[in-house]
């Protein structure tokens, strides 16, 4: 391949720059530290290794999990998961199965040959689309879903019903810090808006780098986000130093302060502690800004891949996906599993979560920046972190430097299809 060179650590090159500067002005994040778990016993046999994306209570239940598939292993869980991989494959040593929720990185591994095909056991569920994109010319079976979450949708108190229509900003709870990246949570804005105003074709493009950023549906959309800011763009810069989880031990932003909805995925119901039966949802398109009419679903998935030939990472894999072990996952965690023989059993919330994710009638699509290159996502974040601290600044421009960056990715990259399921 030609052209730059290929995973560059995020933080490295002019993005990179502009967006520490950012960091260092605005966030004042640090990135968390990375842990190791390992199971009790020792027979001998090599440990499986694994990266993955939980820390805490989390990866304490996924532990719980793992320690019931008989195998023994290496856990590391950190928020950091991209630059922690790339450093093991540039060392040379990379874990067995890594966990990411960008599965556009996990594209990129597999077209420099990294990923090993997962296999299919006897009885494996059929994902389908969006659980189960290809990447044109790639082998199908080089990474399977773990774990799912439902993100067009906006968190509320049960003693405070969402409005009819869209919600000024003064009503929005935002926090845009994190443990490792920061602008997710306004790209989750951005890819909601595309989703509901130009439907799911041509989100599909836009994730898959086949739409322009700085002009149609993107700046449309984008156009729609800053004009809610600039409501208040003290309040829109003030988000930029809050942690989307809200104060330690303080149930969440849904809790703190004025604000009464929040655009969250499914996973922040963990946010709110013991407060959790005091909220509920309602799906966000008639919320957002311009009040548009749904038309997809934004979700999201962990993914898992093997990076080793080990057999016993293999099997490792395969247990971990069966219908028993994401049975006791979801008992264990309460977590969303993308396994269509897996339904959630208890909790009208969960209930109504878990039926969405398998209820076609809307698309569901894809994250998109999960599933852009990491640069390109890199600079998604950075347009996003900029609109928030200045929210009368030129959407266009900034767009267009998202666009160079497109521009600039190296030709022949695999392009990924299925990132939306089609109506049923």
């Amino acid at each position: 391949m030609t052209g730059r060179p290929r995973h560059r650590p995020p933080g490295t090159g002019t993005t990179g720059r502009l967006r520490t500067v950012l960091f260092v002005l605005c966030l004042a994040l640090t990135v968390a530290g990375c842990g190791l778990a390992v199971p009790g016993g020792d027979d001998g046999r090599p440990k499986v290794t694994i990266l993955g994306p939980w820390t805490g209570d989390q990866e304490k239940q996924f532990k719980e999990v793992l320690d019931t598939l008989d195998t023994p292993y290496t856990y590391q869980g950190t928020a950091a998961t991209r630059e922690v991989l790339l450093a093991g494959v540039q060392a040379g040593d990379p874990p067995d199965i890594a966990i990411l929720p960008g599965i556009g990185d996990l594209v990129e591994y597999a077209a420099e040959n990294r990923l090993k095909p997962v296999g299919r056991p006897a009885g494996a569920p059929a994902y389908g689309r969006p659980w189960q994109p290809e990447a044109e010319g790639m082998d199908a079976d080089l990474w399977v879903p773990l774990k799912a979450d439902l993100k067009s949708i906006v968190w509320h108190r049960t003693d405070q019903p969402p409005p009819s229509a869209p919600a000024p900003l003064r009503s929005w709870c935002i926090g845009m810090g994190d443990d490792g990246a920061s602008g997710w949570p306004g790209s989750d804005w951005i890819e909601d808006l595309v989703l509901q105003t130009a439907g799911p074709v041509l989100y599909e493009r836009w994730a898959t780098g086949k739409l322009e950023w700085h002009k149609g549906p993107v700046a449309r959309a984008w156009s729609l986000w800053a004009g809610l800011l600039a409501q208040d763009p003290a309040a829109a810069r003030d988000a930029l130093s809050k942690d989307h989880r809200g104060p330690a031990g303080r149930h969440g932003l849904l809790f703190q302060g004025d604000c009464t909805l929040e655009h969250q995925g499914s996973f922040a119901r963990s946010f709110y502690g013991d407060h959790q039966e005091q909220v509920s949802f309602t799906d966000s398109a008639r919320l957002l800004p311009g009040g548009p009419r749904a038309k997809g679903r934004e979700v999201s998935a962990d993914f898992a891949a093997l990076f080793s030939d080990s057999p016993q990472a293999r099997d490792l894999l395969a247990r971990l996906t069966s219908r028993r072990a994401q049975e006791e996952w979801g008992r264990r965690a309460g977590v969303f599993l993308p396994n269509p023989d897996v339904r959630t059993r208890s909790g009208t919330v969960e209930k109504r979560i878990s039926s969405r994710l398998v209820d076609h009638r809307l698309p569901l699509c894809l994250d998109a920046s999960d599933v852009m290159p990491a640069a390109v996502r890199e600079a998604f974040y950075e347009a996003v972190l900029l609109t928030m601290a200045d929210p009368g600044g030129s959407v266009e421009a900034r767009l267009e430097d998202v666009q160079r960056v497109q521009d600039a990715q190296p030709d022949g990259v695999p392009r990924l299809t299925g990132v939306c399921s089609r109506p049923q």
